[in-house]
C-alpha cells in the first residue's frame, strides 16, 4: 500500500492535471449541449462559446489544483491569461492541422485520428503549462 501511495504522491502534479483535464472536458460538453440544446445556438457558436468557458475552467483548475501558484497581482495573473489561451489557440490549431493530416493524407478513420491526436495535445498543453505557463521563478 505504501508504494501505492508513493506513486501517487511523487506524481501528484500529472494525476492532478488528468483529472482536471477530464473535469475540463465534462464542463466543455455540458456547456456545449446546453447552449446548442437549451438555449438553441448554432453548435459552432455554442462550441466557441464551450471551449472559452473550458479553457477558463481549465485556466483555473491548473492554476490552484496543478500547479498551485500563489502568487497573485494583476500583472502576473494576465501574463498567466494570455500565455494560456494562447497555448491553447497554438495546441488547437496542432490538433487541427494533425487531425486533417491522419485522415486526409493518412486515410485513417476520423474517430481513432481524434483520440490519438487528443493525447498528443494532452501533452502538449501539459508541457506549455509547466515549461511557460506556470514556470516557476528562480530566485537570482
Amino acid at each position: 500500500m505504501q508504494k501505492i501511495l508513493d506513486i501517487l504522491s511523487k506524481n501528484r502534479e500529472i494525476i492532478n492535471y488528468l483529472v482536471f483535464g477530464v473535469l475540463t472536458t465534462i464542463v466543455n460538453f455540458m456547456v456545449y449541449f446546453f447552449a446548442k440544446e437549451v438555449i438553441d445556438i448554432y453548435y459552432l457558436y455554442a462550441n466557441v462559446i464551450a471551449w472559452f468557458i473550458s479553457v477558463l475552467f481549465a485556466y483555473v483548475t491548473n492554476r490552484a489544483f496543478v500547479f498551485e501558484k500563489v502568487n497573485f497581482g494583476f500583472y502576473p495573473i494576465l501574463r498567466e491569461v494570455v500565455l494560456f489561451i494562447v497555448a491553447r489557440l497554438l495546441s488547437g490549431a496542432i490538433e487541427t492541422v494533425l487531425l486533417f493530416l491522419m485522415v486526409e493524407l493518412i486515410r485513417m478513420g476520423s474517430d481513432i485520428s481524434k483520440v490519438l491526436v487528443a493525447v498528443v495535445v494532452v501533452v502538449l498543453n501539459y508541457v506549455f503549462s509547466k515549461l511557460i505557463i506556470f514556470k516557476e521563478k528562480k530566485n537570482d
